[in-house]
């Protein structure tokens, strides 16, 4: 080894126990827990067990940080992240302001939806098949209908590719390579993995949205914002020329690339888990079967306006995301100054990502948390019972567009296809697995399933 090389490797042992050294000078002002990496900190440990409740009061009162998001695919990753995140916030509160003032919710959107994932179903007959597909294929499409209108220039090709690289972006971007992808991509992109599919993913997502607003631009103005591009493009004249305006068209497509991230994932991953619980459970899922057939009938009109005549079903689709909830954790703050918290120093540009398990499986406030109990959402007459350490899920997100989505969504395609299917697991794999691929998001891993409809259960 020469004396160059042999120098660089007494630099590098050099600035990693300076490195350290620093770490344990600090620890004592730190709560327990392992050794955060440089850049990256502590996400690696996938979050900080504090009472999330408690954790947001002390932070609130001190006036002590700024709200962020997380999402795999940019956020607080992204320089930009929090500035792109606010701009589809915006836009999403004036779409759904749109919609209640014409009185034709996103509800209506969705359950014209429901069918056609229906229908999908059907045409396998029975057989074994992955249904993550499917239903990407009909979140994105009302996403994009959202964000578009009636202006899409996807036809049935350009659709099933979009479709394609959503699902490889939720299989793969919520892993911690594509992370640590974003912080090191100088590095990283020398190596193989996840992050490769993601990104690919993305860059064919922003290819069809800039065509799609190319198109809508060429398109004769409307009087009113009718959707996400209009109400955009109507803040960009409004902005033009301001000193420190963001919007613009590289960040329009940002801002859709998140909506149909986060629009479609969460409910994507819970619509998974609900099949898989429903298939591992027959018993809970009979029971669903029973009260929707009971309370709804024949009506081919279901949607989430039923969700307060059915209160098992109700319980059984909390208990869903309780058990298996789409991430790891939903609300991240930043000091925005130093803050203490239950004693700790957490210094200014600390980011605090509390853990959801410190709640959702608190066995304080369940019964058997566990376990996959609906119960835990009933009171002792059978009745709907909404825990208000659950609404933790939503984190601050509550009201956006993407929650509204979410919310309704996860409830009208669960109950339109428990109304029409028996779920069951293929012959010889009763043994499917229930744990999660832990990244940013918690998925499950592949797998698949039989639709039955109803009449050939037997």
């Amino acid at each position: 080894m020469s004396i160059t090389e042999l120098l660089s490797v007494a630099i590098l042992l050099s600035l990693l126990m300076l490195y350290l050294l620093r770490q344990f000078w600090f620890r004592s002002h730190y709560p327990s827990g392992w050794l955060p990496l440089p850049a990256t900190g502590s996400l690696w440990q996938a979050g900080v067990r504090l009472y999330q409740e408690t954790l947001s009061k002390q932070l609130k009162e001190q006036n002590g940080t700024s709200n962020t998001s997380m999402t795999p695919y940019g956020s607080i990753f992204n320089d930009n992240g929090g500035e792109l995140l606010k701009q589809q916030k915006e836009i999403g509160q004036l779409i759904l302001s749109k919609h209640e003032r014409e009185k034709k919710g996103v509800e209506s959107l969705v359950e014209q939806e429901a069918p056609r994932l229906v229908e999908t179903f059907a045409r396998v007959n029975g057989q074994p098949f992955d249904p993550l597909n499917a239903i990407i294929a009909s979140l994105s499409k009302m996403v994009w209908t959202v964000s578009f209108g009636d202006r899409s220039p996807l036809e049935d090709k350009d659709s099933q590719q979009l479709t394609d690289a959503i699902e490889s972006a939720v299989k793969s971007g919520g892993s911690f390579v594509y992370v640590l992808h974003k912080q090191f991509s100088w590095l990283m992109k020398y190596f193989p993995g996840p992050q490769k599919n993601a990104l690919s993913s993305k860059e064919l997502v922003l290819s069809f949205t800039k065509k799609a607003m190319q198109k809508h631009k060429e398109a004769k103005p409307v009087k009113e914002p009718q959707d996400f591009i209009d109400f955009y493009l109507s803040h960009m004249e409004k902005n033009k020329g301001g000193q420190n305006s963001t919007y613009n068209e590289e960040n329009l497509a940002e801002c859709i690339f998140n909506f149909l991230l986060s629009a479609a994932e969460s409910t994507a991953i819970t619509l998974q888990w609900a099949l898989l619980l429903m298939a591992s459970h027959p018993d809970v899922q009979d029971k669903v079967h029973k009260e929707i057939e009971k309370v709804l009938g024949s009506s081919n009109a279901v949607g989430h306006r039923d969700w307060k005549k059915l209160p098992y079903t109700s319980a059984v689709i909390h208990e869903i995301q309780r058990t298996k909830h789409a991430f790891l954790f939903r609300i991240i703050k930043q000091c925005a100054k130093d803050v203490n918290i239950f004693g700790f120093l957490a210094p200014k540009g600390t980011f605090i990502n509390p853990d959801l398990n410190s709640i959702l499986l608190d066995p304080k406030l369940w019964e058997a948390p566990e376990k996959f109990n609906p119960s835990h959402f009933l009171d002792k007459d059978g009745e709907f019972v909404a825990k208000k350490e659950f609404q933790l899920l939503a984190g601050e997100s509550e009201g956006s567009l993407e929650d509204k989505l979410a919310r309704v969504e996860s409830f009208t395609f669960f109950i339109n296809l428990l109304k029409t299917f028996v779920f069951k697991l293929p012959e010889g794999e009763n043994k499917t697995s229930k744990q999660p691929r832990i990244g940013l998001t918690t998925c499950p891993h592949s797998y698949k399933i039989c639709a039955v409809p109803h009449h050939k259960k037997s």
